[in-house]
Protein backbone atom coordinates (compact mmCIF):
# COMPACT_ATOMS: atom_id res chain seq x y z
CA UNK A 1 0.00 0.00 0.00
CA UNK A 2 1.46 3.34 -1.04
CA UNK A 3 2.08 5.58 1.97
CA UNK A 4 0.95 9.20 1.64
CA UNK A 5 3.40 11.92 2.52
CA UNK A 6 2.87 13.42 6.02
CA UNK A 7 2.48 17.09 6.77
CA UNK A 8 5.75 19.10 6.69
CA UNK A 9 5.88 19.16 10.49
CA UNK A 10 5.98 15.37 10.45
CA UNK A 11 8.85 14.99 8.02
CA UNK A 12 11.40 12.55 9.34
CA UNK A 13 14.91 13.89 8.97
CA UNK A 14 17.81 11.57 8.11
CA UNK A 15 19.05 9.59 11.09
CA UNK A 16 22.00 10.98 12.99
CA UNK A 17 25.21 9.99 11.30
CA UNK A 18 23.50 9.19 8.00
CA UNK A 19 24.88 10.66 4.81
CA UNK A 20 21.92 12.02 2.83
CA UNK A 21 23.91 12.66 -0.32
CA UNK A 22 22.77 11.99 -3.84
CA UNK A 23 26.02 10.20 -4.65
CA UNK A 24 29.20 9.10 -2.91
CA UNK A 25 31.20 11.86 -4.58
CA UNK A 26 28.85 14.46 -3.11
CA UNK A 27 29.57 13.47 0.48
CA UNK A 28 32.34 15.96 1.13
CA UNK A 29 30.25 18.86 -0.17
CA UNK A 30 27.71 18.65 2.61
CA UNK A 31 29.92 20.06 5.35
CA UNK A 32 27.59 19.09 8.18
CA UNK A 33 24.44 20.48 6.59
CA UNK A 34 21.52 18.50 8.02
CA UNK A 35 18.42 17.56 6.10
CA UNK A 36 19.77 18.38 2.64
CA UNK A 37 21.00 16.43 -0.33
CA UNK A 38 23.89 17.58 -2.45
CA UNK A 39 23.44 18.11 -6.14
CA UNK A 40 24.16 14.73 -7.76
CA UNK A 41 26.66 16.25 -10.16
CA UNK A 42 30.40 16.48 -9.58
CA UNK A 43 32.91 18.97 -10.87
CA UNK A 44 34.18 16.91 -13.81
CA UNK A 45 32.50 17.33 -17.17
CA UNK A 46 31.40 13.83 -18.09
CA UNK A 47 28.21 11.88 -18.60
CA UNK A 48 26.86 8.67 -17.12
CA UNK A 49 23.77 6.73 -18.08
CA UNK A 50 21.27 4.55 -16.28
CA UNK A 51 22.92 1.40 -14.96
CA UNK A 52 21.39 0.74 -11.52
CA UNK A 53 17.84 0.03 -10.40
CA UNK A 54 17.11 0.36 -6.68
CA UNK A 55 14.24 -1.95 -5.73
CA UNK A 56 12.28 -1.08 -2.62
CA UNK A 57 10.04 -3.85 -1.22
CA UNK A 58 7.62 -1.77 0.85
CA UNK A 59 7.01 -2.19 4.59
CA UNK A 60 8.62 -5.06 6.52
CA UNK A 61 9.45 -5.88 10.12
CA UNK A 62 6.71 -4.76 12.48
CA UNK A 63 4.92 -3.07 9.57
CA UNK A 64 3.17 -5.76 7.48
CA UNK A 65 1.51 -3.21 5.19
CA UNK A 66 -1.86 -4.11 3.75
CA UNK A 67 -3.38 -7.35 5.05
CA UNK A 68 -5.98 -9.51 3.38
CA UNK A 69 -7.85 -12.72 3.82
CA UNK A 70 -6.01 -15.94 4.50
CA UNK A 71 -3.11 -14.18 6.17
CA UNK A 72 -1.92 -12.33 3.07
CA UNK A 73 0.64 -9.68 4.04
CA UNK A 74 1.89 -7.02 1.69
CA UNK A 75 5.40 -6.99 3.20
CA UNK A 76 5.86 -10.69 2.42
CA UNK A 77 4.40 -10.69 -1.08
CA UNK A 78 6.51 -7.77 -2.32
CA UNK A 79 9.68 -9.61 -1.32
CA UNK A 80 8.61 -12.50 -3.54
CA UNK A 81 7.85 -10.07 -6.37
CA UNK A 82 11.26 -8.44 -5.99
CA UNK A 83 13.01 -11.75 -6.68
CA UNK A 84 11.41 -11.94 -10.10
CA UNK A 85 11.76 -8.23 -10.85
CA UNK A 86 15.44 -8.39 -9.95
CA UNK A 87 16.00 -11.37 -12.23
CA UNK A 88 14.28 -9.63 -15.15
CA UNK A 89 16.31 -6.44 -14.64
CA UNK A 90 19.59 -8.33 -14.45
CA UNK A 91 18.76 -10.07 -17.73
CA UNK A 92 18.47 -6.55 -19.21
CA UNK A 93 21.98 -5.78 -17.95
CA UNK A 94 21.08 -3.65 -14.93
CA UNK A 95 22.77 -3.77 -11.56
CA UNK A 96 20.13 -4.13 -8.82
CA UNK A 97 20.30 -2.77 -5.28
CA UNK A 98 17.58 -3.60 -2.71
CA UNK A 99 16.53 -1.46 0.23
CA UNK A 100 15.82 -4.59 2.26
CA UNK A 101 16.66 -8.26 1.83
CA UNK A 102 14.46 -9.84 4.51
CA UNK A 103 11.86 -8.94 7.09
CA UNK A 104 13.47 -5.73 8.29
CA UNK A 105 11.81 -2.31 8.00
CA UNK A 106 14.21 0.47 6.97
CA UNK A 107 12.90 3.97 7.54
CA UNK A 108 11.66 6.01 4.59
CA UNK A 109 14.84 8.07 4.79
CA UNK A 110 17.08 4.99 4.90
CA UNK A 111 15.38 3.74 1.74
CA UNK A 112 15.91 7.08 0.02
CA UNK A 113 19.51 7.23 1.21
CA UNK A 114 20.17 3.87 -0.44
CA UNK A 115 18.98 5.29 -3.76
CA UNK A 116 20.69 8.65 -3.28
CA UNK A 117 24.05 6.94 -2.75
CA UNK A 118 23.97 5.60 -6.32
CA UNK A 119 24.91 7.38 -9.53
CA UNK A 120 22.93 6.66 -12.68
CA UNK A 121 20.07 4.94 -10.84
CA UNK A 122 16.30 4.81 -10.78
CA UNK A 123 14.13 3.90 -7.79
CA UNK A 124 11.20 1.47 -7.92
CA UNK A 125 9.06 0.93 -4.81
CA UNK A 126 6.82 -2.16 -4.92
CA UNK A 127 3.46 -2.31 -3.13
CA UNK A 128 0.34 -4.46 -2.90
CA UNK A 129 -2.83 -2.38 -2.49
CA UNK A 130 -5.79 -2.92 -0.24
CA UNK A 131 -8.13 -1.45 -2.87
CA UNK A 132 -8.52 -1.43 -6.63
CA UNK A 133 -9.66 -3.94 -9.19
CA UNK A 134 -7.87 -7.25 -8.55
CA UNK A 135 -5.52 -8.17 -11.35
CA UNK A 136 -4.58 -4.58 -12.21
CA UNK A 137 -1.42 -2.58 -11.56
CA UNK A 138 -0.92 1.17 -11.13
CA UNK A 139 2.24 3.25 -11.30
CA UNK A 140 2.53 6.40 -9.19
CA UNK A 141 4.93 9.30 -9.45
CA UNK A 142 5.21 12.08 -6.92
CA UNK A 143 2.99 15.12 -7.40
CA UNK A 144 4.54 18.51 -8.09
CA UNK A 145 7.16 19.81 -5.68
CA UNK A 146 8.48 23.38 -5.76
CA UNK A 147 12.21 23.26 -6.64
CA UNK A 148 14.14 24.72 -3.73
CA UNK A 149 17.89 25.00 -3.23
CA UNK A 150 19.94 26.93 -0.70
CA UNK A 151 22.81 29.29 -1.49
CA UNK A 152 25.25 26.37 -1.57
CA UNK A 153 23.26 24.53 -4.19
CA UNK A 154 21.99 21.92 -1.75
CA UNK A 155 18.46 20.63 -2.18
CA UNK A 156 16.39 20.17 1.02
CA UNK A 157 16.00 16.50 1.87
CA UNK A 158 12.20 16.64 1.66
CA UNK A 159 12.38 18.19 -1.83
CA UNK A 160 15.00 15.84 -3.30
CA UNK A 161 12.57 14.52 -5.93
CA UNK A 162 11.77 17.98 -7.34
CA UNK A 163 14.44 18.11 -10.09
CA UNK A 164 13.51 14.61 -11.24
CA UNK A 165 9.72 14.88 -11.57
CA UNK A 166 9.74 15.05 -15.37
CA UNK A 167 12.05 12.05 -15.69
CA UNK A 168 10.00 10.14 -13.12
CA UNK A 169 6.85 10.74 -15.16
CA UNK A 170 8.56 9.56 -18.35
CA UNK A 171 9.82 6.42 -16.60
CA UNK A 172 6.45 5.82 -14.94
CA UNK A 173 4.52 6.15 -18.18
CA UNK A 174 6.80 3.64 -19.89
CA UNK A 175 6.39 1.06 -17.13
CA UNK A 176 2.64 1.67 -16.94
CA UNK A 177 2.33 1.17 -20.69
CA UNK A 178 3.92 -2.27 -20.49
CA UNK A 179 1.80 -3.15 -17.44
CA UNK A 180 -1.41 -2.16 -19.25
CA UNK A 181 -0.52 -4.52 -22.08
CA UNK A 182 -0.30 -7.39 -19.58
CA UNK A 183 -3.06 -6.51 -17.10
CA UNK A 184 -6.42 -5.47 -18.53
CA UNK A 185 -8.12 -2.63 -16.68
CA UNK A 186 -4.86 -0.98 -15.57
CA UNK A 187 -4.47 2.77 -16.29
CA UNK A 188 -2.86 3.93 -19.52
CA UNK A 189 -0.46 6.33 -17.82
CA UNK A 190 1.25 6.82 -14.48
CA UNK A 191 -0.75 8.67 -11.84
CA UNK A 192 0.47 11.39 -9.50
CA UNK A 193 0.21 11.31 -5.72
CA UNK A 194 2.10 12.56 -2.68
CA UNK A 195 4.09 9.38 -2.09
CA UNK A 196 6.36 9.55 0.95
CA UNK A 197 8.83 6.98 -0.37
CA UNK A 198 9.47 9.03 -3.49
CA UNK A 199 9.67 12.59 -2.22
CA UNK A 200 13.11 12.26 -0.62
CA UNK A 201 14.67 10.34 -3.53
CA UNK A 202 17.15 12.22 -5.73
CA UNK A 203 16.62 10.06 -8.83
CA UNK A 204 13.81 9.15 -11.21
CA UNK A 205 11.43 7.32 -8.88
CA UNK A 206 8.15 5.43 -9.19
CA UNK A 207 5.86 3.33 -7.00
CA UNK A 208 4.27 0.23 -8.53
CA UNK A 209 1.08 -0.92 -6.77
CA UNK A 210 -0.47 -4.30 -7.51
CA UNK A 211 -4.13 -5.02 -6.71
CA UNK A 212 -4.93 -6.43 -4.30
CA UNK A 213 -4.66 -8.21 -0.93
CA UNK A 214 -8.42 -8.75 -1.04
CA UNK A 215 -8.04 -11.72 -3.43
CA UNK A 216 -9.25 -14.98 -1.91
CA UNK A 217 -6.27 -16.97 -3.16
CA UNK A 218 -2.72 -15.64 -2.89
CA UNK A 219 -1.87 -17.61 -6.03
CA UNK A 220 -3.83 -14.98 -7.97
CA UNK A 221 -1.20 -12.43 -6.91
CA UNK A 222 1.73 -14.79 -7.41
CA UNK A 223 0.69 -15.33 -11.03
CA UNK A 224 1.04 -11.60 -11.64
CA UNK A 225 4.71 -11.48 -10.61
CA UNK A 226 6.27 -12.50 -13.96
CA UNK A 227 4.22 -9.90 -15.85
CA UNK A 228 5.08 -7.16 -13.36
CA UNK A 229 8.76 -8.12 -13.51
CA UNK A 230 8.78 -8.05 -17.30
CA UNK A 231 7.04 -4.65 -17.45
CA UNK A 232 9.43 -3.03 -14.97
CA UNK A 233 12.49 -4.42 -16.77
CA UNK A 234 11.23 -3.43 -20.21
CA UNK A 235 10.26 0.00 -18.92
CA UNK A 236 13.73 0.55 -17.43
CA UNK A 237 15.37 -0.55 -20.67
CA UNK A 238 13.13 1.78 -22.72
CA UNK A 239 13.85 4.66 -20.32
CA UNK A 240 17.63 4.17 -20.37
CA UNK A 241 18.31 6.40 -23.41
CA UNK A 242 16.31 9.23 -21.80
CA UNK A 243 18.39 9.40 -18.62
CA UNK A 244 21.85 10.88 -18.95
CA UNK A 245 23.47 12.24 -15.80
CA UNK A 246 25.61 15.29 -16.60
CA UNK A 247 28.36 15.85 -14.06
CA UNK A 248 29.05 19.47 -14.92
CA UNK A 249 28.58 21.87 -11.97
CA UNK A 250 25.06 23.19 -11.58
CA UNK A 251 23.61 20.95 -14.26
CA UNK A 252 20.18 19.47 -13.81
CA UNK A 253 19.00 16.05 -15.03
Amino acid sequence: MVSPFPAPSQIQQPAAGATPSASPSATSSQGGVSGSVASPFGAQAQQAGLSIVVLDPAHGGTDPGARGTGGIRESEIVLDFVIQVRRALELQGFQVVQTRQGNENPSFDDRSATANAQRGAVFVSLHISSTGLPGTVRVYVNSDLPPVADSNGLIPWDRAQAPFLGLSKTFGDLVQGFLTQRFKGSPDAAQTASVRQLRTTAAPAIAVEISSVTVEDRADLDRMAPGVADAVARGAAAFKPSYVVANSPGALP
